[in-house]
C-alpha cells in the first residue's frame, strides 16, 4: 500500500487488533484492492470512512452452557459480529467448530459485507458462532446447545435486524433446533429471522445447493468470458466434502467435469474414475461419516492421510471448498506445476496471500470467495423474500434466480476490474465492486 491514509488506517487495524490474524489478511487483501481507487474519493477520509468500515458496528460474546447425554455440563463460547447494516439488515452465517473465535467471526463478518453488497440484494454483513464441535454429537446433545445457544441470541437478532444462517457445522439439523427454539422464546412464527430452514416452515428450495451450484454457474461464466472454455472435460479438485463441496462437486460433473479427488478434516480420497457422488452422499448426509469410507467401498479408489494434500492430485481446475487458509505456497505451486488453469474459491478466504500470489502471477484464473461462493448468501435473500411474501417457489425458479444473480456478480466483478485497469483481476474487481456499493450508502447516511 502507498496511500496514506489506507496506510494509516490499516496501521490502526494492526495495533489494535494485533492478536487477531485472520481479520488482518482479509483487511489488507480489501484495502490493497481500493489502492486503485481511493484516489478518486477523498471525501472517504474526511468521513473517515475506512476507520469505521473496519470497525463493527456490534461484536457480542456470551457463554453457553449445555449438559451432555451423561449429566456432565460444559461451557461454550458464542459469538455474533454485526458487522455492517449500510444496504440491509445484517446477514451471515453461524459456524459451530473448536477453530471458533473472535479474529475469524471478524473476518467472516468483514467479508460478508462484501458478499453480500456484490448479490445486489439488501443485506448487511454479520457473522457468528461458536467454538462447540458437533461431531460426535447426540442429535440430543446437539439439541441442548443449539437450545442454549438461542437463549441468548434471540434477543440480538429479527428479520429486519439481523438475520443467521448456517456455515461449517450448522446445517438443517442446528437450523430446526434454532429456529424451534427461537419461536419458542419469541412467541412469534418470524420465518425469515433464519434461513436454511426445512422445507416444512419456511425453507427454500435449491437452499441447498446454492453455494456449490452458485461456484460453479460463477466459474463457467468466468471460464467462458475470459478463457473461452468450460468445465467440459476438465479433471477438477474440490476440497472438502460438506455442503458447499458436495453439491460443486454435483453441479461440475452436471457442465462436463470428472471431480477425482475431495476431502476432509483427516485426508483426502482419489478416484481416478471420479467420484462417486450417491456413494458420497450416502456416507456424509446419512452416515456421517469420514471421507476415508469412500476408499474402503469403492474400487480403484484411494485414501490419503492429510487434507493439505490433496493439492498433489493433478487437475485442470481447482475448486477450494473447505476452510480459511487451506492452500499455503506449497499447494499452490504444486498446482501450477500440474499444469492447473483455474482455482475458484467455494469457502471463505481458503488461500493465504502468498498462494494468492503464485497463482496469480502464474496466470491461472484466480476468484475469491466473496464473489464465486455468493450464490448461498443470495439464495438466503430469496428464502427470506418467499418468508416476507408467504410464498413458494420452484426448485428451477429458485436455481434460475441464482445463476442470474451468479452471471451478474462475474460482470460486476469484470467491470470493476477494466474500470481499475486490472481487466481480468476478478480479486481487485470483487472488493471494489463491493466496496462502492456500501461506500456510497454509508456517505449518504451520515455518520453512524
Amino acid at each position: 500500500m502507498t496511500n496514506e491514509y489506507l496506510k494509516r488506517v490499516y496501521a490502526q487495524v494492526e495495533a489494535r487488533d494485533a492478536n487477531e490474524p485472520e481479520f488482518l489478511q482479509a483487511v489488507r487483501e480489501v484495502f490493497e484492492s481500493l489502492e486503485l481507487v481511493i484516489d478518486k474519493h477523498p471525501e472517504w477520509e474526511k468521513a473517515g470512512l475506512l476507520e469505521r468500515f473496519v470497525e463493527p458496528e456490534r461484536v457480542i460474546e456470551f457463554r453457553v452452557p449445555w449438559v451432555d447425554d451423561n449429566g456432565n455440563l460444559h461451557v461454550n463460547r458464542g459469538f455474533r459480529v454485526q458487522y455492517n447494516s449500510a444496504i440491509g439488515p445484517y446477514k451471515g452465517g453461524l459456524r459451530f467448530h473448536p477453530s471458533v473465535n473472535l479474529s475469524i467471526m471478524k473476518f467472516l463478518g468483514f467479508e460478508q459485507i462484501l458478499k453480500n453488497s456484490l448479490t445486489t440484494l439488501p443485506m448487511g454483513g454479520g457473522k457468528g458462532g461458536s467454538d462447540f464441535d458437533p461431531k460426535g454429537k447426540s442429535d440430543a446433545e446437539v439439541m441442548r446447545f443449539c437450545q442454549s445457544f438461542m437463549s441468548e441470541l434471540y434477543r440480538h437478532i429479527g428479520q429486519f435486524t439481523d438475520v443467521p444462517a448456517g456455515d461449517i457445522g450448522v446445517g438443517a439439523r442446528e437450523i430446526g433446533f434454532l429456529f424451534g427454539e427461537y419461536k419458542k422464546l419469541t412467541d412469534r412464527f418470524d420465518a425469515a429471522v433464519l434461513t436454511g430452514k426445512g422445507l416444512t416452515f419456511g425453507g427454500s428450495l435449491a437452499r441447498t445447493q446454492a453455494t456449490g451450484y452458485g461456484l460453479c454457474y460463477y466459474a463457467s461464466e468466468a471460464l467462458k468470458h475470459l478463457k473461452n472454455d468450460s468445465f467440459e472435460g476438465k479433471t477438477v479438485i474440490v476440497s472438502g466434502s460438506g455442503n458447499v463441496a458436495q453439491y460443486a462437486a454435483e453441479k461440475c460433473t452436471q457442465l462436463g467435469g470428472k471431480v477425482v479427488a475431495m476431502s476432509d478434516s483427516q485426508g483426502y480420497v482419489y478416484d481416478p474414475n471420479g467420484i462417486d457422488l450417491p456413494k458420497l452422499f450416502d456416507i456424509k448426509q446419512k452416515r456421517r461419516a469420514r471421507i476415508s469410507v469412500y476408499a474402503d467401498e469403492v474400487e480403484g479408489a484411494e485414501y490419503v492421510a492429510g487434507c493439505r494434500n490433496i493439492w498433489n492430485v493433478k487437475c485442470d481446475i481447482a475448486l477450494p471448498c473447505a476452510s480459511q487458509n487451506e492452500m499455503d505456497e506449497k499447494g499452490a505451486q504444486t498446482l501450477v506445476d500440474n499444469g492447473c488453469m483455474a482455482v475458484f474459491e467455494g469457502a471463505n478466504m481458503p488461500l493465504n496471500p502468498g498462494a494468492i500470489d503464485i497463482v496469480k502471477n502464474n496466470g491461472l484464473l484466480y476468484s475469491p470467495g466473496k464473489a464465486s461462493n455468493a450464490g448461498g448468501v443470495a439464495t438466503s435473500g430469496l428464502e427470506m423474500t418467499q418468508n416476507s411474501i408467504r410464498m413458494a417457489w420452484s426448485f428451477d425458479e429458485v436455481d434460475e434466480k441464482l445463476h442470474g444473480i451468479m452471471k451478474k456478480i462475474y460482470q460486476a466483478c469484470y467491470d470493476a476490474s477494466v474500470e481499475c485497469g486490472r481487466p481480468g483481476d476478478l480479486m481487485v474487481g470483487a472488493n471494489v465492486a463491493g466496496f462502492l456499493k456500501v461506500a456510497e450508502a454509508m456517505m449518504a447516511q451520515g455518520i453512524v
